[in-house]
């Protein structure tokens, strides 16, 4: 039976986060369109919700277009890689000049400027956006990051402010802005997901610094990150690690916390940005060392082999731990500002890279609500970006060059409390390095630059004198005495 042109927007993949965000769309009164390729799994989402004369449930792509009202917006939510390519290899002919092609799931952003200039080409127009927050985040209120073709988002805007979590002081500015052409959508998204990866394993190395150098129970834990919720490190990420100090094992009575293996997973899009970061030669040291520090995790069985034959000093707890908590809160809070600073700095290169007019606070309000790095700390990184457009580093704005400085003694007494007593925690050591090299305007790469000339003729710059130069180094190298320098012994 032929449908109907009556909906609004239509949408491909009921898995969780499709589901999830068909029943957002549907609940903020728009009439939506859902499709899957196994038709029980329509069914059985549209079964339950026969009094919703807004969700229509389809068992073809064809009578999923002919259920939407013109310009048509087609929103898939399946896999990314090659099934997004067959996908709107398959939309193309049943769609019209000026219809939307939107994917929201986690592609890489090269796919999506390819795709955006393939859909353009054949008439229509493409978007592809970001989706933070989870399965909770796409029912109640995501952060969308949309990019592609800019004449679409006219047409996509009110029903994606509509379904976008909502912050400010009156709770009304949507956590979704146009980013900007072709990927760069999924390229924020992307950066948002190595910055997760950062928060993480930094919230991680602190709750390993309080149990084993403070002592503390999951209990203290508990209250430990309650009150850091309460200030300044008030974000998601604290609030649901809180809660997972206090849950328990149904099974066993223990600590669920303590049950679990110690071996992480990862999707991926955190080493996509340490990958693009290195293409684009800038230090975004804190996800790099975060998927490595997950890579490690993962090795597992060799670590307990390892552990029965490699030493190292005694896990001895702080002599004052109230005081030990205090500093590695703002170790924590030091080393969060050097992961941001870093992922945005990777945005601006790419952005120059590009061609894409990325909004640097209009990036931080996305994020400050509904995806899963959304912290208070968020607004501070609006404000900067509004006061300094084209800020060169966030750690120079005023009040994050001012915390950093009030939280170094605490910073550096951590990073070396942990060397001493032999807990890993590279994240915070990266974060602490990568502020010492940016703070020096002085680094030992003058030694580098005269290695990579004696070796391989690679010329260097001068000091002194513009150019570029090369010096014979075996022709004027001098013998060496033999003394001891400064002649001590």
């Amino acid at each position: 039976m032929a449908q109907q042109a009556t909906c609004d927007i239509g949408l491909i993949g009921l898995a969780v986060m499709g589901e999830n965000l068909a029943l957002n769309i549907a609940s903020r009164g728009y009439s939506i369109a859902v499709y899957n390729r196994t038709t029980s799994v329509t069914d059985a989402f549209t079964a339950g919700r026969g009094h919703q004369a807004n969700v229509v449930g389809c068992h073809s792509l064809e009578d999923l277009v002919a259920a939407l009202k013109p310009p048509r917006k087609v929103m898939m939510m399946v896999k990314a890689g090659p099934a997004v390519d067959q996908l709107i290899q398959t939309l193309l002919p049943l769609l019209s000049p000026g219809d939307v092609v939107i994917d929201g799931g986690n592609t890489l952003y090269s796919d999506t400027e390819r795709r955006t200039k393939e859909v353009e080409a054949a008439g229509l127009l493409y978007v592809g956006t970001g989706v933070s927050g989870g399965e909770e985040g796409a029912l109640k209120g995501p952060s969308l990051m949309p990019g592609g073709s800019k004449a679409a988002w006219p047409l996509v805007q009110p029903i994606f402010q509509a379904i976008a979590a909502k912050v400010g002081p009156k709770g009304d500015i949507p956590c979704c802005d146009w980013v900007g052409p072709r990927g760069a959508g999924h390229y924020v998204k992307m950066v948002h997901n190595g910055i997760e990866y950062g928060d993480m394993q930094l919230i991680c190395e602190a709750y390993w610094l309080l149990k084993h150098g403070a002592g503390l129970s999951n209990e203290d834990l508990a209250e430990v990150f309650d009150r850091w919720n309460q200030g300044e490190l008030d974000s998601y990420l604290i609030e649901i690690t809180r809660d997972i100090f206090t849950v328990k094992d149904p099974e066993t009575g223990d600590f669920m916390v303590d049950r679990i293996l110690d071996k992480a997973g990862a999707k991926g899009t955190g080493k996509w940005m340490s990958q693009l970061a290195l293409d684009l030669g800038v230090p975004s040291t804190l996800v790099t060392e975060a998927v490595y520090a997950r890579c490690l995790s993962a090795l597992k069985e060799a670590r307990v082999r390892a552990s029965t034959v490699l030493t190292g000093p005694d896990l001895n707890t702080h002599d004052d731990p109230l005081t030990f908590i205090e500093q590695v809160r703002q170790a924590l809070y030091a080393s969060k500002i050097a992961s941001y600073a870093q992922g945005y700095v990777q945005l601006a290169a790419a952005a120059k890279e590009h061609d894409w007019p990325l909004d640097y606070g209009a990036i931080a309000m996305m994020w400050r609500g509904g995806c899963i790095i959304r912290a208070q700390f968020l607004e501070r990184i609006h404000e900067a970006y509004r006061s300094q457009p084209d800020l060169e580093n966030l750690m120079l704005a005023p009040y994050f060059a001012t915390a950093l400085s009030n939280a170094q003694k605490a910073w550096r007494h951590v990073v070396a409390t942990a060397a001493t007593i032999g807990i890993p925690v590279p994240a915070f050591m990266a974060a602490l390095a990568y502020y010492d090299g940016y703070r020096h305007a002085s680094l030992p790469a003058n030694l580098l630059q005269a290695q990579r000339d004696y070796f391989g003729a690679h010329t260097y710059e001068r000091t002194d004198k513009a150019g570029t130069f090369h010096t014979e180094w075996l022709d004027l190298r001098r013998p060496v005495t033999g003394g001891h320098p400064k002649g001590k012994a």
